[in-house]
């Protein structure tokens, strides 16, 4: 197999800006050096003011480099960054001088990462941790993001491996040796204790209610009532703009309307649905379908009453703290027509909205709180600690019903194995692409 291609991309921001970083990786940097630098190749790790120039000898520009010898870089190659002024022109005549170089072509997103992942300086779960900081919009995800590229998840999945290879390395004791005198009926007693000891954490980590994805991800908040209830209206003071249509006809929305705000320091999606009734019409029926699962995948559900109804509104439909009644058209109502509720507001008018999304956010900050240091950021993650947790529940059956080491020991490697992938030490070229490619070019 030949060396692999070297990659150039813009690192930072679209221009225009004070400052563009053009980042270089692979093993034409130092011929890059030598060719477009005029202070031909920089000291290791000492930014240099000098003069850049195309092949044809054309001035680029004149910046700081930054060149880093393999193995000490980002990926593990050598590598150089490029400080430049961040004008368009400069930028785009710096990548044409750079892909003119041999050897040298423009990044696809993700690669710079990709290459270090590979090089083994950093893992798959470390990898996700640097794309979820690149896009953290809140301190929240921002802290979560850390958290997973300084190797707190993978010090958490390398301690679960760990131990499981080490009930491993007892089990195909017992397996290669039976008849050792020190193999006998207890033997299996200190397996069955790190089995159970290991499916306690395991169930902990996955029933952490998803918290972790949704501080990544964002938390979810759905509108529900009857029609003319103003749950369109609501959605649309939320939003700060027109974003769902309001008429006086029942039955004006049929799909699922999202917006998208920050409350509690949480990004939140705020869903309007259709309206609650009974309806023949084929199209009304779908929506109100829609609104039903979208109330019971939602991290709070706002249930929206008329205060100008004079019908008894329903039941809450899920028990607090998930359930939220909030009474709308205050201003069309007196005090004593008013049902009980967690909020009184009038949407049309504004009043009531302030205290609204106060409690709404202090709900979504307790929720995120709920669990100190989620274990499980990602679905990957989750169904791979699903899996892992039904061979360890396997390989328990199997001791607790004799079944034989050999069989134990099988569920232990499954185990294992789900741990690795997590990590990417194993079974994970199928995902690798998908994970990357949402990287941006310079990353």
């Amino acid at each position: 197999m030949g060396a692999p291609d070297t990659i150039c991309a813009l690192a930072s921001g679209p221009p225009p800006s004070a400052i563009a970083v053009v980042r270089v990786s692979g093993p034409a940097v130092r011929n890059v050096c030598a060719q477009l630098l005029a202070s031909g190749l920089p000291e290791p790790r000492r930014a240099v003011l000098t003069r850049i120039q195309d092949l044809r000898g054309a001035e680029v520009d004149e910046g700081l480099v930054l060149f880093s010898p393999a193995p000490h870089s980002y990926t593990g190659e050598d590598t150089l960054e490029l400080y430049l002024h961040g004008g368009p022109a400069v930028i785009a005549h710096a990548l044409d001088a750079l892909t003119a170089v041999h050897g040298v072509r423009l990044a696809e997103p993700g690669e710079f990462t990709r290459r270090a992942f590979e090089a083994g300086k950093l893992d798959l779960t470390e990898a996700e941790g640097v794309a979820d900081l690149i896009e953290a919009e809140t301190l929240a995800q921002k802290s979560q993001a850390l958290r997973q590229v300084s190797g707190g998840l993978s010090n958490i999945y390398n301690a679960w491996r760990d131990d499981l290879t080490g009930l491993l390395a007892l089990v195909e004791v017992m397996v290669d040796f039976p008849d050792e005198g020190d193999v006998g009926s207890g033997a299996a007693a200190p397996v069955r204790e790190g089995v159970a000891r290991l499916m306690i954490d395991v169930e902990a980590a996955l029933g952490d209610g998803g918290i972790g994805e949704r501080i990544r991800d964002g938390f979810r908040i759905a509108i529900i009532g009857a029609p003319n209830a103003g749950k369109s209206t609501l959605l649309n003071r939320l939003a700060g703009r027109e974003a769902a249509i309001v008429t006086a006809r029942p039955g004006t929305t049929r799909d699922v309307i999202e917006i998208r705000r920050v409350l509690g320091g949480q990004v939140v999606w705020i869903a309007d649905t259709a309206g609650l009734r009974e309806t023949e019409d084929e199209i009304e029926a779908e929506g109100i379908r829609r609104a039903r699962m979208t109330a019971d995948d939602a991290d709070l559900c706002i249930q929206l009453v008329d205060a100008s109804d004079p019908v008894s509104p329903p039941p809450l439909p899920y028990p607090p703290p998930k359930g939220i009644r909030v009474v709308n058209k205050a201003d069309l109502s007196g005090p004593e027509g008013i049902a009980p509720a967690d909020f009184i507001i009038s949407a049309k008018e504004g009043a009531g909205l302030e205290t609204l999304e106060a409690g709404l956010a202090a709900r979504i900050a307790a929720l995120a709180g709920s669990v100190e240091s989620p274990v499980i950021t990602r679905a990957r993650h989750r169904e791979k600690l699903g899996r892992g947790l039904a061979a360890l529940a396997s390989a328990r059956t199997a001791l607790d019903q004799d079944l034989g080491f050999e069989l134990v020991a099988e569920d232990l490697r499954l185990a294992i194995r789900e741990m690795r992938a997590i990590i990417g030490e194993i079974g994970v070229e199928d995902i690798l692409g998908a994970v990357f490619s949402r990287f941006c070019i310079g990353k």
